[in-house]
Protein backbone atom coordinates (compact mmCIF):
# COMPACT_ATOMS: atom_id res chain seq x y z
CA UNK A 1 0.00 0.00 0.00
CA UNK A 2 2.83 2.42 0.83
CA UNK A 3 4.26 1.48 -2.55
CA UNK A 4 1.02 2.77 -4.25
CA UNK A 5 1.03 6.05 -2.69
CA UNK A 6 4.71 6.78 -3.50
CA UNK A 7 3.95 6.21 -6.83
CA UNK A 8 0.77 8.26 -6.95
CA UNK A 9 2.40 10.95 -5.40
CA UNK A 10 5.16 10.84 -7.84
CA UNK A 11 2.68 11.01 -10.49
CA UNK A 12 1.00 14.23 -9.39
CA UNK A 13 4.34 15.75 -8.59
CA UNK A 14 5.45 15.42 -11.85
CA UNK A 15 2.66 16.33 -13.50
CA UNK A 16 2.60 20.29 -11.87
CA UNK A 17 5.79 20.69 -12.40
CA UNK A 18 4.90 19.82 -16.11
CA UNK A 19 2.23 22.29 -16.07
CA UNK A 20 4.12 25.23 -14.41
CA UNK A 21 6.90 24.39 -16.95
CA UNK A 22 4.32 25.44 -19.56
CA UNK A 23 2.68 28.11 -18.24
CA UNK A 24 6.05 29.68 -17.91
CA UNK A 25 7.31 28.82 -20.89
CA UNK A 26 4.36 29.16 -23.43
CA UNK A 27 1.88 30.40 -22.02
CA UNK A 28 -0.34 31.23 -25.35
CA UNK A 29 -0.85 27.01 -25.28
CA UNK A 30 -3.56 27.25 -22.59
CA UNK A 31 -5.78 29.50 -24.77
CA UNK A 32 -6.49 26.31 -26.76
CA UNK A 33 -7.57 24.17 -23.24
CA UNK A 34 -11.55 24.12 -22.87
CA UNK A 35 -13.12 26.15 -19.88
CA UNK A 36 -15.69 25.11 -17.86
CA UNK A 37 -19.20 25.74 -19.83
CA UNK A 38 -21.69 27.74 -17.84
CA UNK A 39 -24.92 26.41 -17.82
CA UNK A 40 -26.51 27.67 -20.48
CA UNK A 41 -30.80 29.06 -19.57
CA UNK A 42 -33.32 28.26 -22.07
CA UNK A 43 -34.12 31.44 -24.40
CA UNK A 44 -37.37 32.07 -22.72
CA UNK A 45 -36.06 32.47 -19.29
CA UNK A 46 -32.68 34.95 -20.77
CA UNK A 47 -35.39 36.80 -22.21
CA UNK A 48 -36.32 39.68 -19.67
CA UNK A 49 -39.82 40.60 -19.39
CA UNK A 50 -40.31 44.32 -19.62
CA UNK A 51 -42.58 44.93 -16.46
CA UNK A 52 -44.41 47.39 -19.01
CA UNK A 53 -45.39 44.07 -21.13
CA UNK A 54 -48.55 42.68 -21.63
CA UNK A 55 -47.23 39.37 -23.29
CA UNK A 56 -48.69 37.20 -20.60
CA UNK A 57 -52.31 38.71 -21.61
CA UNK A 58 -51.55 37.91 -24.90
CA UNK A 59 -50.81 34.38 -24.49
CA UNK A 60 -53.85 33.86 -21.92
CA UNK A 61 -56.39 35.33 -24.75
CA UNK A 62 -55.00 34.64 -28.32
CA UNK A 63 -55.94 30.79 -28.41
CA UNK A 64 -59.77 31.68 -27.25
CA UNK A 65 -59.60 34.25 -30.03
CA UNK A 66 -60.85 32.77 -33.78
CA UNK A 67 -61.23 33.78 -36.97
CA UNK A 68 -64.71 33.32 -38.73
CA UNK A 69 -65.32 32.76 -42.43
CA UNK A 70 -68.97 33.55 -44.26
CA UNK A 71 -69.97 32.71 -47.49
CA UNK A 72 -73.28 33.94 -49.07
CA UNK A 73 -74.75 32.49 -52.31
CA UNK A 74 -75.76 35.34 -54.65
CA UNK A 75 -79.08 34.22 -56.88
CA UNK A 76 -79.26 35.41 -60.21
CA UNK A 77 -82.25 37.75 -61.25
CA UNK A 78 -83.45 37.18 -65.26
CA UNK A 79 -84.32 40.10 -66.64
CA UNK A 80 -88.46 40.43 -67.11
CA UNK A 81 -88.07 41.79 -70.23
CA UNK A 82 -86.16 38.57 -71.15
CA UNK A 83 -89.26 36.45 -72.55
CA UNK A 84 -89.95 39.85 -74.94
CA UNK A 85 -89.25 38.71 -78.74
CA UNK A 86 -88.34 42.01 -80.05
CA UNK A 87 -85.38 41.91 -77.03
CA UNK A 88 -84.19 38.32 -77.48
CA UNK A 89 -84.19 39.51 -81.33
CA UNK A 90 -81.02 42.01 -80.04
CA UNK A 91 -79.38 40.36 -77.32
CA UNK A 92 -80.13 36.74 -78.09
CA UNK A 93 -81.50 34.44 -75.64
CA UNK A 94 -78.57 34.06 -73.18
CA UNK A 95 -78.31 32.10 -69.81
CA UNK A 96 -78.17 33.52 -66.90
CA UNK A 97 -74.82 33.30 -65.37
CA UNK A 98 -74.40 33.33 -61.73
CA UNK A 99 -72.69 35.97 -59.79
CA UNK A 100 -69.72 34.97 -57.75
CA UNK A 101 -70.41 34.21 -54.05
CA UNK A 102 -69.98 36.86 -51.38
CA UNK A 103 -67.57 35.94 -48.71
CA UNK A 104 -67.09 37.88 -45.75
CA UNK A 105 -64.60 37.61 -42.48
CA UNK A 106 -64.37 38.76 -38.38
CA UNK A 107 -63.69 37.46 -35.59
CA UNK A 108 -64.92 35.45 -32.52
CA UNK A 109 -64.11 34.19 -29.12
CA UNK A 110 -64.63 30.93 -27.91
CA UNK A 111 -66.36 31.13 -24.31
CA UNK A 112 -66.62 27.63 -23.45
CA UNK A 113 -64.51 24.67 -23.38
CA UNK A 114 -67.69 22.70 -24.94
CA UNK A 115 -67.69 25.16 -28.10
CA UNK A 116 -69.67 28.18 -28.17
CA UNK A 117 -68.22 31.12 -29.76
CA UNK A 118 -69.54 35.12 -29.43
CA UNK A 119 -69.53 36.80 -32.05
CA UNK A 120 -71.17 40.21 -33.83
CA UNK A 121 -74.32 39.11 -35.57
CA UNK A 122 -73.41 41.61 -38.83
CA UNK A 123 -70.82 39.12 -39.16
CA UNK A 124 -72.82 35.64 -40.32
CA UNK A 125 -75.76 37.59 -40.66
CA UNK A 126 -77.58 35.96 -44.07
CA UNK A 127 -74.88 33.73 -44.55
CA UNK A 128 -75.07 30.18 -46.25
CA UNK A 129 -72.02 28.91 -44.57
CA UNK A 130 -70.00 29.71 -41.62
CA UNK A 131 -66.47 28.61 -40.86
CA UNK A 132 -64.01 28.95 -38.21
CA UNK A 133 -60.37 29.11 -38.14
CA UNK A 134 -58.40 28.54 -34.45
CA UNK A 135 -55.34 30.01 -33.45
CA UNK A 136 -53.23 26.84 -34.21
CA UNK A 137 -54.66 26.78 -37.80
CA UNK A 138 -57.45 24.26 -37.49
CA UNK A 139 -60.50 24.49 -39.22
CA UNK A 140 -63.97 23.80 -38.21
CA UNK A 141 -68.04 24.09 -39.16
CA UNK A 142 -70.04 25.82 -36.56
CA UNK A 143 -74.17 25.30 -35.87
CA UNK A 144 -75.81 28.72 -35.42
CA UNK A 145 -77.32 28.84 -32.32
CA UNK A 146 -79.00 32.17 -32.44
CA UNK A 147 -78.72 35.68 -32.80
CA UNK A 148 -79.69 38.89 -31.33
CA UNK A 149 -79.67 41.91 -33.86
CA UNK A 150 -80.72 44.49 -31.36
CA UNK A 151 -77.01 44.02 -29.46
CA UNK A 152 -75.62 42.95 -32.56
CA UNK A 153 -74.29 39.66 -30.54
CA UNK A 154 -74.25 35.66 -31.98
CA UNK A 155 -73.72 32.80 -30.33
CA UNK A 156 -72.01 29.91 -32.35
CA UNK A 157 -71.15 26.26 -31.34
CA UNK A 158 -67.97 24.82 -33.16
CA UNK A 159 -68.39 21.12 -34.66
CA UNK A 160 -65.32 19.26 -33.51
CA UNK A 161 -65.33 16.62 -35.50
CA UNK A 162 -66.65 17.58 -38.37
CA UNK A 163 -69.69 15.25 -37.67
CA UNK A 164 -72.60 17.37 -37.04
CA UNK A 165 -72.53 16.82 -33.95
CA UNK A 166 -71.66 19.17 -31.14
CA UNK A 167 -70.25 16.64 -28.88
CA UNK A 168 -67.45 14.89 -29.64
CA UNK A 169 -66.22 15.22 -26.32
CA UNK A 170 -63.08 17.90 -27.59
CA UNK A 171 -61.95 20.60 -25.03
CA UNK A 172 -61.72 24.16 -26.80
CA UNK A 173 -59.16 26.77 -25.40
CA UNK A 174 -61.77 29.28 -23.17
CA UNK A 175 -61.37 32.53 -22.64
CA UNK A 176 -61.76 33.99 -18.82
CA UNK A 177 -65.06 36.41 -18.70
CA UNK A 178 -64.36 39.13 -16.61
CA UNK A 179 -66.51 41.47 -14.24
CA UNK A 180 -67.37 44.94 -15.43
CA UNK A 181 -67.54 46.32 -11.88
CA UNK A 182 -63.79 45.95 -12.01
CA UNK A 183 -63.43 47.96 -15.30
CA UNK A 184 -62.55 51.36 -15.31
CA UNK A 185 -61.83 54.38 -17.36
CA UNK A 186 -57.85 54.73 -17.88
CA UNK A 187 -57.51 50.96 -17.48
CA UNK A 188 -55.31 49.51 -20.16
CA UNK A 189 -57.27 47.27 -22.96
CA UNK A 190 -55.89 44.56 -25.79
CA UNK A 191 -58.22 44.23 -28.62
CA UNK A 192 -57.55 40.85 -30.93
CA UNK A 193 -58.76 39.89 -33.72
CA UNK A 194 -58.19 39.26 -37.61
CA UNK A 195 -58.00 42.73 -38.91
CA UNK A 196 -58.21 42.93 -43.02
CA UNK A 197 -58.01 39.21 -42.96
CA UNK A 198 -54.06 39.59 -42.10
CA UNK A 199 -53.59 37.38 -39.44
CA UNK A 200 -54.36 37.23 -35.47
CA UNK A 201 -53.41 40.84 -34.20
CA UNK A 202 -53.13 42.30 -30.74
CA UNK A 203 -53.42 46.19 -30.49
CA UNK A 204 -53.01 48.25 -26.96
CA UNK A 205 -55.00 51.03 -25.54
CA UNK A 206 -57.24 52.15 -22.44
CA UNK A 207 -60.83 52.35 -21.85
CA UNK A 208 -61.81 55.66 -22.58
CA UNK A 209 -65.13 55.99 -21.59
CA UNK A 210 -68.18 53.92 -20.38
CA UNK A 211 -71.85 53.48 -20.82
CA UNK A 212 -71.48 55.56 -24.62
CA UNK A 213 -74.85 55.26 -25.87
CA UNK A 214 -77.03 57.39 -28.66
CA UNK A 215 -74.68 56.64 -31.34
CA UNK A 216 -77.15 54.69 -33.54
CA UNK A 217 -75.40 51.52 -34.05
CA UNK A 218 -77.42 49.04 -32.19
CA UNK A 219 -81.03 49.39 -30.55
CA UNK A 220 -79.63 49.17 -27.28
CA UNK A 221 -76.25 50.33 -26.30
CA UNK A 222 -74.35 50.56 -23.43
CA UNK A 223 -70.45 50.44 -25.15
CA UNK A 224 -67.30 50.61 -23.90
CA UNK A 225 -65.37 53.51 -26.00
CA UNK A 226 -61.64 52.10 -26.51
CA UNK A 227 -58.52 54.05 -28.67
CA UNK A 228 -57.20 50.33 -28.82
CA UNK A 229 -56.50 49.93 -32.92
CA UNK A 230 -59.88 48.15 -34.02
CA UNK A 231 -60.37 47.80 -37.86
CA UNK A 232 -62.81 45.96 -40.26
CA UNK A 233 -62.20 42.23 -39.58
CA UNK A 234 -61.78 42.91 -35.72
CA UNK A 235 -65.54 42.46 -35.43
CA UNK A 236 -66.41 39.82 -33.05
CA UNK A 237 -63.26 39.91 -31.75
CA UNK A 238 -62.16 40.38 -27.79
CA UNK A 239 -61.37 43.48 -25.50
CA UNK A 240 -59.58 41.96 -22.86
CA UNK A 241 -58.14 43.62 -19.75
CA UNK A 242 -54.49 43.10 -18.55
CA UNK A 243 -54.66 39.73 -17.16
CA UNK A 244 -56.08 38.79 -20.59
CA UNK A 245 -60.41 38.06 -18.97
CA UNK A 246 -62.77 39.01 -21.45
CA UNK A 247 -63.92 42.63 -20.89
CA UNK A 248 -65.88 43.39 -24.53
CA UNK A 249 -66.94 42.27 -27.85
CA UNK A 250 -64.96 44.55 -30.28
CA UNK A 251 -68.06 45.80 -32.78
CA UNK A 252 -67.45 49.48 -34.40
CA UNK A 253 -65.33 52.10 -35.06
CA UNK A 254 -66.08 55.79 -35.82
CA UNK A 255 -63.70 56.71 -38.96
CA UNK A 256 -64.74 58.51 -42.04
CA UNK A 257 -61.44 55.90 -44.03
CA UNK A 258 -62.73 53.09 -43.05
CA UNK A 259 -59.70 52.70 -41.21
CA UNK A 260 -58.86 52.76 -37.02
CA UNK A 261 -58.95 57.02 -35.80
CA UNK A 262 -58.31 55.73 -32.04
CA UNK A 263 -62.39 55.59 -31.57
CA UNK A 264 -63.65 51.81 -31.07
CA UNK A 265 -66.54 50.67 -29.32
CA UNK A 266 -67.20 47.21 -27.56
CA UNK A 267 -70.22 45.83 -26.33
CA UNK A 268 -69.80 45.24 -22.54
CA UNK A 269 -69.10 41.65 -20.81
CA UNK A 270 -72.13 42.10 -19.13
CA UNK A 271 -74.41 42.52 -21.52
CA UNK A 272 -72.87 39.61 -23.67
CA UNK A 273 -72.82 37.51 -21.37
CA UNK A 274 -76.71 38.43 -20.49
CA UNK A 275 -77.66 37.92 -24.01
CA UNK A 276 -75.30 34.44 -24.65
CA UNK A 277 -76.71 32.88 -21.61
CA UNK A 278 -80.58 33.32 -22.91
CA UNK A 279 -79.47 32.05 -26.80
CA UNK A 280 -77.97 29.19 -25.03
CA UNK A 281 -81.21 28.54 -22.86
CA UNK A 282 -83.84 29.48 -25.27
CA UNK A 283 -82.35 30.35 -28.41
CA UNK A 284 -83.66 33.76 -28.38
CA UNK A 285 -83.25 37.14 -26.14
CA UNK A 286 -86.66 37.96 -24.02
CA UNK A 287 -87.10 41.48 -23.23
CA UNK A 288 -89.78 43.44 -21.63
CA UNK A 289 -91.90 45.71 -23.57
CA UNK A 290 -94.96 48.05 -23.44
CA UNK A 291 -95.62 49.68 -26.93
CA UNK A 292 -95.33 53.31 -27.18
CA UNK A 293 -93.30 55.76 -29.16
CA UNK A 294 -91.09 58.54 -27.70
CA UNK A 295 -89.58 61.32 -28.45
CA UNK A 296 -86.54 63.19 -26.70
CA UNK A 297 -87.77 66.05 -24.34
CA UNK A 298 -85.50 69.29 -25.47
CA UNK A 299 -84.85 72.88 -23.91
CA UNK A 300 -88.01 74.30 -25.75
CA UNK A 301 -90.15 71.21 -25.36
CA UNK A 302 -89.34 71.09 -21.44
CA UNK A 303 -90.11 75.40 -21.39
CA UNK A 304 -93.44 74.85 -23.17
CA UNK A 305 -94.64 71.76 -21.00
CA UNK A 306 -93.48 73.45 -18.08
CA UNK A 307 -90.60 71.24 -16.84
CA UNK A 308 -87.77 72.04 -14.39
CA UNK A 309 -85.39 70.21 -16.73
CA UNK A 310 -85.31 67.92 -20.15
CA UNK A 311 -85.18 64.37 -17.94
CA UNK A 312 -87.86 61.65 -19.52
CA UNK A 313 -89.36 61.09 -22.15
CA UNK A 314 -92.43 62.28 -24.35
CA UNK A 315 -94.91 59.66 -24.84
CA UNK A 316 -95.56 60.55 -28.89
CA UNK A 317 -97.68 57.54 -29.66
CA UNK A 318 -99.15 54.37 -28.32
CA UNK A 319 -99.60 50.92 -30.19
CA UNK A 320 -103.34 49.61 -30.05
CA UNK A 321 -104.01 46.84 -27.83
CA UNK A 322 -100.17 47.46 -26.34
CA UNK A 323 -99.82 46.80 -22.82
CA UNK A 324 -99.32 51.08 -22.46
CA UNK A 325 -102.63 51.30 -24.84
CA UNK A 326 -104.31 48.96 -21.65
CA UNK A 327 -102.81 50.46 -18.66
CA UNK A 328 -104.37 54.08 -19.65
CA UNK A 329 -101.42 55.57 -21.26
CA UNK A 330 -101.53 58.75 -23.70
CA UNK A 331 -100.13 60.29 -25.86
CA UNK A 332 -98.04 63.67 -24.62
CA UNK A 333 -97.56 62.19 -21.33
CA UNK A 334 -94.11 62.06 -19.74
CA UNK A 335 -92.71 59.17 -18.50
CA UNK A 336 -90.60 60.10 -15.25
CA UNK A 337 -89.69 56.76 -13.99
CA UNK A 338 -90.03 52.92 -14.39
CA UNK A 339 -90.31 50.41 -11.37
CA UNK A 340 -88.62 53.23 -9.05
CA UNK A 341 -85.42 54.21 -11.78
CA UNK A 342 -85.71 57.56 -12.68
CA UNK A 343 -85.63 58.26 -16.86
CA UNK A 344 -83.13 60.35 -17.81
CA UNK A 345 -84.19 60.22 -21.78
CA UNK A 346 -85.53 57.74 -24.52
CA UNK A 347 -82.64 55.21 -24.43
CA UNK A 348 -82.80 55.08 -20.50
CA UNK A 349 -86.38 54.24 -20.68
CA UNK A 350 -85.70 51.72 -23.34
CA UNK A 351 -82.81 49.85 -21.76
CA UNK A 352 -84.91 49.57 -18.32
CA UNK A 353 -88.07 48.46 -19.95
CA UNK A 354 -86.52 45.79 -21.87
CA UNK A 355 -84.88 44.63 -18.48
CA UNK A 356 -88.28 44.03 -17.40
CA UNK A 357 -89.90 40.72 -16.88
CA UNK A 358 -92.68 40.20 -19.62
CA UNK A 359 -96.04 39.60 -17.24
CA UNK A 360 -95.18 41.15 -14.55
CA UNK A 361 -97.26 44.30 -13.30
CA UNK A 362 -94.55 47.39 -12.75
CA UNK A 363 -95.22 50.69 -11.55
CA UNK A 364 -94.91 53.58 -14.17
CA UNK A 365 -94.76 57.36 -13.10
CA UNK A 366 -96.04 59.85 -15.50
CA UNK A 367 -96.59 63.62 -15.98
CA UNK A 368 -99.91 63.90 -17.67
CA UNK A 369 -100.35 67.75 -18.42
CA UNK A 370 -99.23 69.67 -15.03
CA UNK A 371 -100.43 66.43 -12.70
CA UNK A 372 -97.93 63.40 -11.66
CA UNK A 373 -99.65 60.14 -12.87
CA UNK A 374 -98.69 56.49 -11.33
CA UNK A 375 -100.05 53.83 -13.70
CA UNK A 376 -99.73 49.74 -13.11
CA UNK A 377 -98.80 47.99 -16.60
CA UNK A 378 -98.89 44.66 -17.35
CA UNK A 379 -95.20 44.33 -19.47
CA UNK A 380 -95.60 42.54 -22.82
CA UNK A 381 -92.55 40.39 -24.45
CA UNK A 382 -90.85 42.54 -26.90
CA UNK A 383 -91.07 41.86 -30.67
CA UNK A 384 -88.34 39.48 -32.07
CA UNK A 385 -86.44 40.93 -34.74
CA UNK A 386 -83.86 39.02 -37.20
CA UNK A 387 -83.28 35.53 -36.66
CA UNK A 388 -84.01 33.83 -33.23
CA UNK A 389 -81.82 30.32 -34.09
CA UNK A 390 -81.98 27.30 -35.09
Amino acid sequence: MRKLWLIFAQTVTVGLALHFVVLTLRPETTDALPEMAAPVAPVEARRPVSPNSFRAAAKRALPSVVHVFTSQKVRARRSPLAEDPLFRHFFGDEQDIDPPDKSGLGSGVIVSADGYVLTNYNVIEDADQIEIALDNGRTYRVQTIGGDPETDLAVLRLLPDGDGDSGGGRVFPAIALGQMDEVGVGDVALAIGNPFGVGQTVTMGIVSALGRSHLGINTFENFIQTDAAINPGNSGGALVDVHGKLIGINTAIYSHSGGSLGIGFAIPISTARNVMDQIIRHGSVTRGWIGVEVQEITEELAESFGLPDTDGALIAGVQRGSPADKGGVRPGDILRTVAGKPVRDPQAMLNLIAALEPGKIVAFTFRRQTRPLNLPIRVGKRPALGFSGQ
